[in-house]
């Protein structure tokens, strides 16, 4: 398995938020993003995991919520992938997957536009 440390992988995803496009990130709404080691243990292969309500389904009852919490998880990013490259490729693709997903958009659509 590929070593890097956590504050390594975190700087990565962070990177990757930085390259976000500036109009996008300024829709984003109440989400957070978090570094987690390990995914739930019922998916140990889990890169990434959206949870919340996406832009397209809120509506007038949605207020005073807690924010969406987009998590990617390291470890099994360096289990899957081979040099540093890669990491910093897979983890670019995962965070674009998640926040894809707080933007409405499912599975099916983002492994036909590559981010699967």
């Amino acid at each position: 398995m590929l070593e890097m440390t956590r504050e390594e992988f975190e700087e990565l995803v962070a990177e990757a938020l930085d390259r976000i496009p500036p109009e996008l990130t300024r829709l984003m709404d109440n989400v957070a993003v978090f570094v987690e080691d390990e995914p739930p243990t019922e998916d140990p292969e889990l890169l990434g995991l959206y949870e919340g309500t996406p832009l397209t389904e809120r509506g007038e009852w949605y207020a005073g919520v807690l924010p969406d919490r987009i998590t990617i998880y390291r470890g099994p990013t360096l289990r899957f992938c081979e040099t540093r490259e890669d990491v910093v490729a897979e983890t670019e693709v995962t965070v674009v997957h998640e926040i894809a997903h707080h933007f409405g958009i499912d599975d099916a659509r983002l492994h036909a536009l590559g981010y699967g």
